[in-house]
């Protein structure tokens, strides 16, 4: 290899060291080192090891091995791969269970990250979520057609109830100049509790229940399942792999995109350059909105087939963090998306298994975003100098 090519190399991997493409990957990490430091504490056989730390130093350390490494390994075989399993079938479905809860926590994502390189902090995913899973349910419970028209309608509805509501804040932005953060998240609370009183009124709630929760959508409205009743991945997945394509497209090479881009960039150069801000903030609620609403979609028509106050679990939430770690790129995105659902899948086993609390792996979510809203801490720890101008070598 040449003297050229050598010092070339070296540059590039210099400025990832250095530059800012290291820190999710570091955020990762070092949030998964304080998950297995909180499994190790919270576990009764490492504390009773610890008391004997001085004269049994061999035991401590085995049993702490043994504590984190099997917290781990339940993590992995509850989300990717269970070895354990008796049959092919059985090994490969928690990477389905992954996959199924990664399809609304990257669609929620991919809408977030539309609104985030726009200017706009969208924080009312769970909102849009709802309404575009109510629009979608009530067409796929009582509306009665062929399966070729049913779905792609529901789909479609459901779309167009997350766009509206995600227009709405556009709207009262572009208008009364009203806080996009504020607005979203009183939006949240209106559709939980719209939802919730509709639960309760013949316009959703199942006849002869006293519950809060819908019929069941129709066979002819439900996303198909890819590997049968054994397992929860459906074809939402395609839709949500398609999503992020398109998005790709859009923010990279539309014209609409650009405009978004613009806005995010600068306002008011792009009001100079001719670009209609109110206009432009309204398309980009709505089209952040449309795409919570497609996840609305995967929930009420595929996993879920009921409409529930939980319709919304806590996707919207996630997806703040899955927008922020993919650097509002949908392919990043999609990246942190299943490592979410993975996450959400292992945490069953790990507590099922290791008696390890759910609340760990919430705490690594909360750690990977304190890591990443705060690059200056992650590189202080890993000793990275900033800046991504490195000199030759």
């Amino acid at each position: 290899m040449s003297t050229e090519k050598t010092s070339r190399l070296k540059v590039d991997w210099q400025s990832i060291i250095r530059g800012n493409a290291l820190i999710p990957v570091l955020a990762i990490v070092t949030s998964l080192i304080v998950g297995g430091i909180l499994v190790a504490i919270a576990n009764t056989d490492v504390q009773a090891a610890a008391g004997n730390i001085f004269s049994a130093p061999g035991t401590f350390f085995s049993t702490l091995g043994q504590t984190v490494g099997g917290a781990y390994d339940a993590l992995f075989r509850g989300s990717i791969f269970n070895y354990q399993a008796s049959d092919v079938a059985l090994m490969f479905k928690p990477l389905t269970e992954t996959l199924a809860f990664a399809t609304p926590i990257t669609l929620t994502g991919l809408a977030l990250a539309i609104s985030f390189r726009s200017g706009l902090f969208n924080i009312g995913g769970t909102g849009q979520i709802i309404f575009g899973a109510m629009f979608a349910g009530w067409v796929g419970i009582y509306v009665h057609l062929p399966f070729w028209i049913h779905l792609p309608l529901a789909i479609v509805v459901g779309v167009i109830g997350g766009a509206f509501f995600g227009a709405l804040v556009g709207l009262l932005k572009a208008t009364t100049g009203a806080n996009e953060v504020i607005v979203t998240i009183m939006f949240n609370y209106i559709a939980g509790l719209l939802l919730q009183y509709l639960l309760k009124t013949p316009l959703l709630q199942a006849p002869n229940t006293a519950n809060p929760i819908s019929p069941a959508v129709q066979d002819t409205a439900k996303y198909p399942l890819l590997f049968g009743d054994t397992n929860r991945l459906h074809w939402g997945f395609f839709v949500m792999l398609a999503a992020v394509v398109f998005t790709w497209w859009l923010m990279n090479r539309s014209s609409i995109g650009f405009k978004f881009r613009a806005i995010g960039h600068n306002p008011r150069a792009a009001r100079v350059a001719g670009i209609n801000l109110g206009l432009t903030y309204v398309a980009v609620m709505a089209v952040s909105g449309a795409l919570a609403g497609l996840a609305g979609t995967t929930q009420i028509l595929g996993t879920e087939q009921h409409l529930t106050i939980g319709v919304s679990a806590s996707f919207g939430i996630d997806a703040i963090t899955v927008a922020l770690l993919g650097r509002s790129n949908p392919w990043g995105v999609l990246a942190a998306g299943i490592l979410f659902g993975g996450l959400r899948a292992g945490a069953v086993t790990m507590q099922a298994e290791q008696a390890v609390p759910v609340d760990i792996v919430t705490v690594v979510q909360s750690m990977i975003v304190l890591f990443i809203a705060a690059p200056p801490l992650v590189r202080a720890i890993y000793r990275i100098r900033k800046g991504a101008e490195v000199e030759a070598f």
